[in-house]
C-alpha cells in the first residue's frame, strides 16, 4: 500500500555516478503516491555522465518518474549546479514535466520557495573547475567508501562514512554548512517566504532560522549518496524521510509496473546527453 504524499522533494541523486543509490531510491519512489513531486537539482549528474556507465536501476528511475508524470502527479525538475546543462532550456515544458530554475507556490496559505542552491557556493560560481573537480574526488571516494562498507558488513561491523567524518571534523565544512542555510534563510525572511528549501549540501535539515526581520523553516532534503533522504509534506507539517528506518521501502519488491507510452518522452530526453 502506498503513502500518500502531498509534495515530496528529492535532491542531489546524481544519476550516472558510481555513488548514486538508484535501487533504494526506486523503492522509495514506488513505496509513495505523491501529488507533487520535485526533483531539486542534481538529479542527473552531467559534470560526471559517461556513456559507457549509466546502468539499467538509473535508467528505471527515470522511467518511472516520467510514468509518475503521465499520472496525476506533477512533477517538477529544478536545475542544479551538476545539471546546470539543462538551465539552457529552462523554464519550459517537456511532456507533462516542469523545468525550471526555481519553483515558488503556496502550501496552505504559507509562501514556499525551492531551488538548489549552487548559487550560493562561491567554488561553483568563481571556480568551476575546481568544484568539478572536487565533484570527482567525492565521487571515488564514495566507490572507496562503498567497498570498504562491505568488507565491514561481511565481517558484521558497523558501515562507516568517509565524508561525514570529514565534514564533521573540518571546521571550514562545517562553517560552509552553517553559513550556506543561514545566508539562504536570511534572503528567504527578507522576501518573506514562510518555506525555504535547498538542496546542494547534502546535509538533511529542518530547523527554524529566526532574525529581527521574521522568521522561517529552512528545509534541505539532503541526498542519495550516503543520507538517502527525502522531504515530504503533509496535513501542514513537513518531515525529513530516512530510507534506512522505512521498513516497507527496504523490503519491498522490485514489481514491474504497467508501462505507459513514454517511449516519445524518453527518446527526447536521451537526445539531451548525445
Amino acid at each position: 500500500m502506498k503513502r500518500r504524499v502531498e509534495v515530496a522533494v528529492i535532491s542531489d541523486t546524481h544519476l550516472g555516478t558510481y555513488g548514486c543509490k538508484a535501487k533504494e531510491l526506486l523503492n522509495y519512489l514506488k513505496s509513495i503516491d505523491p501529488k507533487v513531486l520535485i526533483l531539486n537539482g542534481d538529479f542527473i549528474d552531467i559534470w560526471q555522465f559517461k556513456k559507457s556507465y549509466f546502468p539499467e536501476s538509473h535508467l528505471e528511475v527515470i522511467k518511472y518518474i516520467l510514468n509518475l508524470s503521465l499520472s496525476n502527479c506533477q512533477v517538477i525538475y529544478l536545475t542544479g549546479n551538476h545539471d546546470e546543462f539543462l538551465r539552457k532550456f529552462s523554464p519550459m515544458t517537456f511532456g507533462k514535466i516542469q523545468l525550471a530554475d526555481k519553483y515558488i507556490f503556496e502550501l496552505d496559505g504559507k509562501k514556499t520557495w525551492v531551488f538548489h542552491g549552487d548559487v550560493f557556493d562561491s567554488s561553483v560560481q568563481h571556480s568551476k573547475w575546481i568544484a568539478k573537480l572536487g565533484g570527482i574526488g567525492y565521487d571515488y571516494l564514495i566507490r572507496l567508501n562503498n567497498l570498504s562498507n562491505w568488507v565491514l558488513g561481511k565481517l558484521g561491523k558497523e558501515k562507516y562514512s568517509f565524508s561525514k567524518k570529514i565534514k564533521n571534523n573540518i571546521k571550514k565544512a562545517v562553517k560552509f554548512i552553517g553559513d550556506f542555510e543561514q545566508t539562504a534563510s536570511e534572503l528567504a525572511i527578507e522576501n518573506h517566504f514562510d518555506y525555504v528549501i535547498c538542496g546542494h549540501i547534502h546535509q538533511p535539515q529542518k530547523r527554524v532560522v529566526a532574525t529581527n526581520k521574521g522568521s522561517c523553516l529552512y528545509l534541505n532534503s539532503g541526498d542519495w549518496i550516503e543520507n538517502l533522504t527525502a522531504l515530504e509534506y503533509n496535513n501542514n507539517e513537513w518531515e525529513i524521510y530516512y530510507y534506512e528506518n522505512d521498513v516497507f521501502a527496504n523490503l519491498m519488491q522490485q514489481i514491474d509496473e504497467p508501462s505507459k507510452e513514454i517511449d516519445p518522452l524518453y527518446n527526447s530526453l536521451e537526445l539531451l546527453f548525445k
